[in-house]
């Protein structure tokens, strides 16, 4: 289902996206730093501590740049070209038939249009400038795997960090040193705090089966339900379990593979409390 958008498409996209290209020099920079300057100053990368340590943040990191690789290749989802809504429903999508003027077709449920990749993006939930792509039904997994492991690769790098600045010697009196000390800490837990709020943000959408932009649709489908006195709930929430098999697939030790996807379909269809 993760279709790839093309090698050739996907390096002219990088060459015109500052935001991606400067998302991939941030790791480059950070495991430099953390590899050839905190660590070898820490332990040494030629003890047996260092050279763990240095190959644990390479395999980290690898994982992470590869998931950042398929979650920017890949199609987030096209609306298939045979696609038409039925009018009986079976489904039970309970939804009325939408129209893309734009792009004109039929658009099926949770599908919208991305104003800045000028199409219709199947179960779309945003347009990360980061990866220069829509965060759709395709490549969902691979850019949730890839904030995971960023957020596991910060926190790792400020512990190192911390390790090196309480466990060594460093001559705070040169200025240089300081700065470099105070940029890279607050760097670091720059980082820690807002990809581990965008992780804990999307787990939280996972669980509920919603998008970011189904999430904001429900915020006054609540404030309308408690007006009226009853209970709302999402309407493809079809349980924590279910909903983050649906995502990450049935079998759990497949979920940290972001290519891994065979368990999704087409994408036009997808059940709810209605049925």
């Amino acid at each position: 289902m993760a279709r790839r958008r093309g090698v050739a498409a996907a390096v002219a996209a990088a060459a015109t996206s500052p935001a991606l290209v400067a998302a991939v020099s941030l790791m480059a920079l950070v495991y430099y730093y953390t590899v050839f300057v905190l660590l070898d100053h820490w332990l040494g990368l030629g003890t047996t501590a260092g050279a763990a340590h240095a190959a644990a943040f390479s395999l980290l990191l690898a994982a992470c740049f590869f998931s950042f690789l398929c979650a920017a290749a890949a199609d987030p989802g096209s609306v298939p070209s045979a696609f038409s809504p039925d009018a009986e429903d079976p489904q039970g999508q309970g939804l009325k038939s939408r129209y893309c003027d734009k792009c004109c077709i039929n658009k099926p449920a949770r599908t919208h249009h991305c104003k800045v990749c000028k199409r219709c993006i199947l179960k779309m939930d945003h347009h990360c400038v980061w990866i220069n792509n829509c965060v759709g039904y395709a490549n969902y997994k691979a850019f949730i795997i890839c904030v995971l492991n960023a957020t596991i690769g910060s926190l790792y790098s400020l512990v190192i960090f911390v390790c090196d600045l309480l466990r060594t010697e460093h001559d705070f009196s040169i200025l240089y040193v300081k700065i470099i000390h105070i940029l890279a800490g607050v760097v670091l837990f720059s980082l820690c705090l807002t990809i581990g709020s965008l992780l804990c943000w999307h787990i939280y959408l996972i669980c509920h089966n919603m998008t970011t932009i189904e999430y904001r649709e429900a915020v006054r489908a609540k404030w309308l339900a408690k007006k009226s006195g009853q209970n709302y709930r999402h309407r493809f929430d079809q349980g924590t379990r279910k909903n983050i098999q649906m995502i990450m697939g049935p079998n759990v030790f497949c979920w940290l593979c972001p290519t891994a996807t065979g368990h999704l379909k087409d994408g036009t269809e997808f059940q709810n409390t209605n049925n």
